[in-house]
């Protein structure tokens, strides 16, 4: 059974969506009004998909809070608002929602919505246990990259320099940890270093890596 996290801060709509979902044969795992509560039911409960309203209560909106979720899981998110206007919909589609449904929506459009949704999230090959963005995750176990789903080919030292940066993500990793962990038999090599930091740059899109000029490097994730 699909377990889902329901987003509103109108009771009574939560309710009647909550009723909706629960008709469908989907497990309703809590229904909340904030981000804060949201993402801490993501973080501690198996939500397989999100119903969030844009407008919620507290200074993070529907829209910052899914963005928030799609960086800790990889979680299929449906908005379900009153809005529609072009800047909120610009906004929504940043996140790459499963769906947008504008309420009052048709019963029929959420079932339609949550079983697309459902069948999508089912059917990733595979998400890591560190996730990036939602785009990009990382298998900490295998140093796999994985860019939705799909597994993105690293040379044995892309991997090693990946894991190492992974494993202290947030944090400066030296120079010297990167040459004496990749190529720890011979001396440095400034050319190789970077050419090596540009090649897993380029297979990230060029985004996460920070470079601490004369230090050493950061991932941000």
């Amino acid at each position: 059974m699909k377990n889902v996290l329901i987003v509103e801060d109108e009771s009574i709509v939560a309710l009647e969506i909550e009723n909706y979902v629960t008709d469908l044969g989907y497990n309703v795992v809590e229904s909340v009004a904030n981000a804060k509560s949201a993402l801490e039911i993501v973080m501690s409960e198996d939500v397989s998909l999100v119903l969030m309203d844009v407008h919620i209560k507290g200074n993070v909106d529907g829209i910052e809070c899914a963005r928030a979720i799609k960086k800790v899981k990889n979680i299929p998110i449906i908005y379900i608002s009153a809005f529609s206007d072009d800047e909120t919909l610009e906004r929504a589609i940043t996140t790459q929602p499963s769906s947008y449904l504008v309420k009052p929506f048709n019963p029929q459009e959420l079932k339609v919505a949550m079983q697309i949704a459902s069948n999508s999230y089912e059917s990733d090959l595979k998400v890591g246990d560190v996730v990036f963005d939602y785009e990009f995750s990382f298998d900490s176990a295998s140093g796999e990259l994985i860019l939705y789903g799909e597994i993105i080919h690293l040379t044995k030292q892309e991997k090693d320099l990946l894991t190492l940066l992974v494993n202290s993500k947030n944090q400066v990793v030296s120079i010297y940890e990167i040459e004496n962990e990749i190529w720890p038999d011979k001396g440095s090599n400034e050319n190789t270093r970077r050419a090596l930091i540009r090649r897993v740059r380029s297979k990230l899109n060029y985004k996460f890596i920070e470079t601490l000029h004369s230090i050493g490097y950061r991932i941000n994730i």
